[in-house]
């Protein structure tokens, strides 16, 4: 049979071949893949094929035969359910926009067959859900991790939305100069948090609200401050990463809630009965009006003892809420 010029692709394109349109329930028999090989100009025969499978097996890839239906390529880099879940994590997560998780569907589907791509499409649910504005977040997070991988300070520009969904700049549009050390997903957003030289503390920041992201010649300040700096802690303490007074603070909770207050604050945390239907829980929280909102949203199931201006600004809170109320009616 006469070779054509693109005979020298032949392994690669069956390769292919096998990738994209086959799978265990689409196995595909010989003379279907010489078809789809000649639709590709490129000509073979019969025994061909038997040795390129082989050479194949011989590389290391699964070609599997189902006997009396053809061939399939079985073992992949990601199984179906693996795909499945990584679908599922980048839809679900809401520092992705809508464009760059559809970016990402594409690129996770051509990881299988086109019958499995199918089935990857039937859950696939971007549009209406609440995703970030922000397209560079992407790319935030890879110069973040290109700093902290070569020790660099990095600066950028932090802003938030008015009424109008305008970007308006904090600190009259200066840049910011921190030492970045880890990030951080609290609540469907990732943080970024970094050593301030200037306050000498640790700060976070969002980093869909962080542009123009620039590393560094600096190197990082601040590597004793984080030695001790329990990255787990600070996301439990801070309520929707909201800052606050870090204080001790006693609960007194139903018993209905006591894996809420475990799934809150961990394991540890310090928990006591006192009596049939309550215990106290003594937590560490950044007092905000997060942490009140907290409080509030367990519906009476959980009341603050202590510290008394803690619970005064509980009390504050919810006076204040039913004033705007008391407006409207």
């Amino acid at each position: 049979m006469a070779k054509t010029n693109h005979q020298k692709e032949k392994l690669l394109v069956l390769l292919e071949i096998l990738r994209t349109e086959s799978d265990e329930t689409h196995p595909l028999v010989v003379p279907r893949l010489i078809e789809k090989l000649q639709a590709r100009g490129i000509a073979a025969e019969r025994k061909s094929i038997y040795d390129d499978l082989d050479t194949l097996r011989r590389k290391g890839y699964d070609i599997v035969l189902h006997r009396g239906k053809g061939y399939y390529l079985g073992e992949r880099e990601f199984q179906l359910a693996e795909l499945k879940l990584l679908v599922d994590a980048v839809q679900s997560s809401r520092f992705i926009t809508a464009k760059k998780s559809n970016e990402l569907i594409e690129k996770l589907e051509r990881q299988t067959s086109i019958y499995g791509a199918q089935t990857l499409q039937r859950q696939v649910f971007v549009a209406g859900r609440v995703k970030s504005m922000n397209e560079s977040v992407y790319y935030n997070i890879d110069a973040i991790h290109k700093a902290i991988g070569e020790n660099r300070q990095i600066t950028f520009r932090y802003f938030d939305y008015d009424q109008n969904l305008k970007k308006v700049f904090r600190h009259n549009g200066k840049r910011y100069r921190v030492s970045p050390y880890a990030l951080l997903r609290s609540d469907e957003n990732y943080y970024l948090t970094a050593y301030d030289s200037r306050a000498e503390q640790i700060k976070h920041y969002r980093v869909d609200k962080m542009v123009e992201i620039s590393v560094t010649d600096r190197r990082r300040d601040g590597a004793e401050a984080y030695q001790s700096f329990d990255l787990g802690e600070y996301a439990r303490i801070h309520f929707g990463m909201f800052k606050g007074e870090e204080r001790e603070v006693l609960l007194r909770c139903d018993n209905r809630f006591s894996h809420v207050i475990v799934d809150r604050f961990g394991e540890s945390v310090h928990m006591v009965p006192e009596d049939d239907s309550h215990f106290t829980a003594s937590v560490r929280v950044a007092v905000s009006p997060q942490f009140y909102g907290w409080v509030f949203g367990l519906g009476g199931g959980v009341t603050i003892l202590s510290p008394t201006d803690v619970a005064q600004g509980m009390k504050d809170q919810l006076e204040l809420v039913l004033r705007n109320y008391t407006v409207i009616m």
